[in-house]
């Protein structure tokens, strides 16, 4: 991060903190709605401030997926359909700007009003908003496209719709949602729901996978396809949002295609060969080793750096504890000490890249170092006895001296394990039964720097007699395996914003233990943890706000369910040098959207 990034990044929280201690509150129709005061764009603004206002339209921008899709209804846990369908084909009242932490400005709704304390919010549309098909975008629309999200669709959508007591029509093109708790993010959630065409899903079941797309409203229509080769997205001529201001400067590409491919290596290939025209590289090694081809020597293709200031969220191999053998903390302890992060960073990165070391890190939400202080101290204090150790006292990652062996680690592991009940007994490990410690790590086919970590980190787990397999399946396999919570470990990979909410709930809420299709793969059923989201969600200021997620930082690190790898601070893209994007970039950096939001093709 930048000198200059941190200031203006300290800056705008230093605003927002003096700002918050009035409390949260809206009494008219607005343009626009923040988390915590006021947004910084005024109703008059003209285009976001990480956009080319004045970017060309045209060309076209191919990227490579690994795995496959077999469904082209985004909405539902069944099947697996295009990720960018989801997100270009289909708009939401209201959506974020990526420059501030959480703000968001009308798309389909020209206004937002809330009650004095966000116990309901009212979204009013626009008269011109209209779906693909030329149609208008009604309130009917938008009250269905809540209701069958929130009962039939994804696990994604169920969370905030639990928590409407009613949802009604108030004007021609109002809609009102009232609240049944208090959660001063909901007002804003509620504002980020796709909308659906509700006639286009008429006569067919909702939650059954189909490759008859549902209509939107959004930039792109789907052009050709083939199930589980590739999807283009077209630009829709006659996109009813082209002119507004919140949509100047993104969208331009007249289309988007998304190639998929068994193996990563293969879709790399692709890259090379000019077939796929962007590449997102997270591998350090690679950059290093594999971007030295005669496009990259003459300039046909750019490597561009994007610093961002998001946390680092959470990487590495997720342990369930649904599972006997994992839900002692100490075994997880002991299978995270076996865990040589330095050796495997030094032979897969050349030890460049940094260790996550909690799931906020790298932030100013990530928890501090030693033990808790002040109000994240009194968070914690009365759930003091039932946290893991480290909780209050502080925690960190054990460190190796960066030799294979990992001597010191190991016997701290193997001392853990026998406190568990586990001992070597003829060269493997067994518990008081006999039983062998036998584990199987899930992987999805085509994540070959995921794969080359596992198979050096279950060289580590012969040394504690643990006797680890990798079960490596297609994406669609992996998909609902993951969403059954059917593994013993996985590739676990989870970003998280500097606007934490309601989603930590779907992350790490006790629902998830037995319902399918949350993000809770670890299973855990911590009540400190669900105490810290309700004050994050109910936080009157930026301090509260801060001191609620740092309190919960160390509860998830301290728990020891994931095995972290590394993250970076600065993104990397490759691509040909006709797409071009804009700077400086948003606060956000390189967030999942950036390219190719405000992205541009120019000869």
């Amino acid at each position: 991060m930048g000198p200059d990034n941190f200031d203006r990044f300290k800056s705008i929280f230093g605003v927002l903190g003096l700002i918050a201690a009035a409390g949260i509150a809206s009494a008219e129709p607005q343009h626009g709605i923040a988390m915590y005061g006021e947004p910084a764009l005024g109703a008059d603004f003209t285009h976001l401030p990480y956009v080319n206002p004045d970017a060309p339209k045209g060309g076209k921008i191919v990227f490579a997926e690994t795995g496959s899709f077999d469904s082209l209804h985004p909405f539902i846990t069944a099947g697996s359909a295009p990720y960018g369908w989801r997100v270009y084909g289909f708009e939401t009242l209201m959506w974020r700007s990526w420059d501030e932490p959480f703000t968001l400005y009308g798309v389909l709704a020209e206004s937002v009003e809330t009650g004095p304390n966000r116990e309901w919010v009212e979204y009013t549309l626009r008269p011109e908003a209209k779906f693909s098909d030329g149609s208008p975008v009604t309130v009917e629309d938008v009250l269905w496209s809540y209701e069958t999200l929130g009962t039939l669709g994804h696990g994604r959508y169920q969370g905030s719709w639990a928590k409407v007591a009613k949802a009604e029509a108030v004007g021609e093109r109002t809609v009102r949602f009232t609240f049944n708790t208090a959660d001063n993010e909901l007002a804003l959630l509620m504002g980020m729901r796709p909308i659906l065409k509700k006639a286009s899903m008429e006569g067919r079941p909702f939650d059954e996978s189909t490759m008859e797309p549902p209509i939107g409203s959004g930039p792109y229509v789907i052009g050709d396809f083939e199930a589980g080769r590739f999807v283009s997205l077209v630009k829709d001529p006659d996109w009813w949002g082209a002119d507004l201001p919140f949509n100047r400067g993104q969208h331009n590409l007249d289309e988007i295609r998304y190639e998929f491919f068994g193996d990563g290596d293969v879709a790399f290939e692709a890259f090379r060969a000019g077939e796929v025209t962007s590449n997102r590289e997270n591998n350090a090694a690679k950059l290093l080793t594999n971007y030295n081809f005669p496009a990259v020597q003459n300039g046909d293709v750019v490597l561009s750096k994007i610093p961002h200031q998001r946390p680092s969220g959470i990487r590495g191999f997720v342990m369930n504890t649904r599972k006997a053998q994992f839900d002692d903390w100490r075994v997880r302890d002991a299978l995270i000490h076996a865990f040589n992060f330095e050796f495997i960073n030094d032979k897969l990165n050349g030890g460049t890249e940094p260790r996550i070391t909690s799931y906020f890190s790298n932030s100013v939400l990530g928890m501090e170092p030693g033990a808790a202080q002040g109000r994240v101290a009194e968070l914690l204090a009365p759930f003091a006895d039932d946290l893991p150790p480290g909780a209050l006292e502080g925690y960190t990652l054990p460190a190796s001296d960066g030799s294979e062996s990992n001597r010191r680690n190991i016997r701290t592991a193997l001392k853990m394990l026998e406190e568990a009940g586990w001992t070597i007994q003829d060269g493997a490990l067994r518990d008081a039964d006999g039983k062998d410690f036998e584990l199987t790590i899930l992987m999805r086919s085509g994540a070959s720097q995921a794969d080359n970590i596992a198979q050096i980190y279950i060289e580590a787990l012969k040394r504690l007699g643990i006797s680890a397999v990798i079960d490596t399946v297609e994406a669609a396999q992996y998909k609902e395996r993951t969403e059954d919570y059917d593994f013993d470990m996985a590739y676990y990979s989870r970003g998280v914003s500097l606007s934490p909410g309601n989603e930590q709930l779907l992350y790490w809420g006790k629902d998830g233990v037995e319902t399918p299709g949350t993000r809770n793969w670890m299973g855990m059923d911590v009540p400190a943890v669900e105490a810290m989201i309700e004050t994050m969600l109910t936080a009157q200021s930026q301090d509260e706000f801060r001191a609620a997620v740092k309190a919960l930082d160390r509860v998830l690190t301290s728990g020891r369910y994931v095995i972290p790898i590394w993250h970076s601070p600065v993104s990397t893209i490759a691509h040909r040098k006709e797409l071009k994007y804009q700077e400086p970039v948003a606060m956000y950096g390189d967030w999942i959207g950036f390219s190719p939001d405000v992205w541009w093709y120019e000869e």
